[in-house]
């Protein structure tokens, strides 16, 4: 009843568009110590938001204000925030653009899983983890959540989506005779991914041992550097976000259309697909956000960018009319394995305290934790220093595996090599 009553306040009132977002959540939490059960309970939420456009007389510009509408909320509490926002959205001045209006969209065709079938999953993975005297599972967090979801805008649309998201954390320990170390990990996916995070957690372990016996890194300058997991996935992120509509009108992406994203490419060449779906995903949506059907869609082909992709205000200000947000996306695997990708002499990095990559500039840089140099005849386990470098270059010679992995809502190559990172060692 409240959607109703809170759709006839808007008719009435002075915004010229608005946007409603009715999200529905039944989440069961468990809380571990090691494996024994520490705590759980069991939520069940109904979050509305609400964004409402208001445009200059003339119709030159837009602007739009959100907030989130209290449940149980009355009659003249809604109205009083309705006003409240068209009076702020008046002081935005965007340049005009329309909503998206209603597109008919295929539903998925499976069966959304259960919470409960979710939970369960997860729950005997981790009893199957297999532990060593030196390293195991400190404790672990298990979140779970269903989440039905309304639309419902000014221009047409109307719409339901259901679809799981779930999230666990992991503290893992690593001792020897004189210290002890704590590793974290967070996973996030749809339903529970059980073969990539049981692989991650015994990688974790490996990596916690080797962190105990690291020495320190040497000063290597400049040298070819692997990176794999979340290090992995941040390079594989700046080809999406060098795309994005916001960055391509404000100038800040000088990628074009029909271009290659970078001339002479020795190396491995990028192609990058929007999916609608990806197994395990959290982000499983027939329509995005703003009510756009998803779709798969090839964004970057054998290295030449072939769309944009955004939120409907760029993208209109762009003139891609039939734009959405990208939910899910895969980079392609490269040409090479994982044994070819490891060859020669090269820092493999394992462990960072954060690592970034700027799309506007293309500058990387990363605190190494853990890393293992493979000097051609023996790997050694070191920790301290830098790598840093810049992508706008260094794509030219990237290598990507064959392999791939699903982290969250994306799917990118196991291994990605870069020529001629500099790696500022620790070494006295």
């Amino acid at each position: 009843m409240m959607i109703e009553k809170l759709i006839e306040i808007l008719k009435a009132s002075a915004a010229d568009d608005w946007q409603i977002t009715d999200t529905e959540t039944e989440g069961w939490e468990f809380y571990f110590i090691a494996h024994k059960l520490d705590q759980n309970r069991v939520k069940n939420t109904d979050h509305v938001s609400l964004t409402v456009y208001k445009r200059s007389e003339d119709g030159q510009f837009i602007g739009s204000a959100s907030a989130e509408v209290k449940q149980g909320s009355s009659e003249e509490e809604m109205k009083k925030l309705v006003d409240s926002l068209c009076e702020r959205a008046q002081l935005v001045r965007n340049r005009n653009y329309e909503l998206h209006a209603f597109r008919e969209a295929e539903p998925f065709g499976n069966r959304p899983a259960s919470v409960a079938e979710t939970a369960a999953d997860y729950i005997s993975m981790m009893e199957e983890i297999r532990e060593t005297p030196t390293e195991d599972i400190n404790s672990h967090e298990i979140f779970v959540s269903k989440k039905d979801e309304r639309l419902i805008t000014s221009t047409g649309i109307d719409i339901h989506q259901a679809f799981m998201t779930s999230m666990m954390e992991a503290v893992i320990n690593a001792r020897d005779e004189d210290h002890e170390i704590e590793l974290y990990r967070m996973y996030r996916s749809g339903t529970c991914d059980k073969e990539q995070i049981t692989k991650d957690i015994y990688e974790t372990m490996r990596c916690g041992h080797d962190r105990l016996n690291a020495k320190k890194t040497p000063n290597l300058v400049k040298c070819p550097a692997v990176f794999r997991g979340e290090s992995a996935l941040t390079l594989a992120s700046y080809f999406l976000e060098k795309i994005d509509a916001a960055l391509v009108f404000r100038g800040m992406s000088d990628w074009k259309k029909g271009e290659p994203y970078a001339r002479d490419i020795k190396g491995d060449r990028v192609t990058l697909k929007a999916l609608r779906y990806l197994e395990n995903s959290p982000s499983n949506r027939v329509y995005d956000a703003e009510g756009a059907p998803v779709r798969d869609l090839t964004l970057i082909e054998d290295g030449v960018v072939r769309e944009y992709t955004g939120n409907r205000m760029f993208s209109s200000y762009i003139g891609n009319e039939d734009s959405f947000i990208v939910t899910n996306w895969e980079v392609s695997g490269g040409t090479m394995s994982e044994e070819e990708i490891r060859c020669g002499s090269y820092l493999e990095a394992a462990e960072f305290s954060d690592f970034q990559a700027d799309a506007l500039t293309g500058d990387f840089f990363g605190e190494i934790r853990l890393a293992w140099y493979h000097d051609g005849n023996k790997v050694t386990p070191v920790s301290g220093g830098s790598v840093s470098g810049n992508l706008n270059e260094l794509v030219k010679e990237m290598r990507m595996s064959r392999e791939m992995n699903t982290q969250g809502s994306a799917r990118v190559p196991v291994l990605i090599r870069l020529e001629g990172v500099t790696v500022t060692g620790s070494e006295d």
